[in-house]
């Protein structure tokens, strides 16, 4: 058997390079409100054209993916706090 390569579409290499270009300055993510003031901003971006609405999503779906993560890790916590 021989495994199928995978080749990158122009289309794909355009949108990794605008991916690349796109400022990422140093978060701080460790509280439920700088993600949604991360969200938010993202969204305004979107919103003026400095962002394309694809990237804009895909990036506000890993900040929900962070937002879930933050959020059972603080339930954890209470758990552990609670049966100690």
């Amino acid at each position: 058997m021989s495994k199928a390569k995978r080749t990158s579409t122009k289309a794909e290499s355009q949108e990794l390079s605008t991916l690349r270009q796109i400022p990422t300055p140093r978060l701080n993510l460790h509280e439920l409100d700088a993600i949604r003031r991360e969200m938010t901003r993202v969204y305004r971006d979107m919103r003026c054209g400095k962002l394309h609405s694809q990237d804009g999503t895909r990036l506000v779906y890993v900040l929900g993916e962070l937002r879930k993560m933050f959020e059972v890790c603080e339930l954890e916590k209470r758990i552990e706090a609670l049966e100690g």
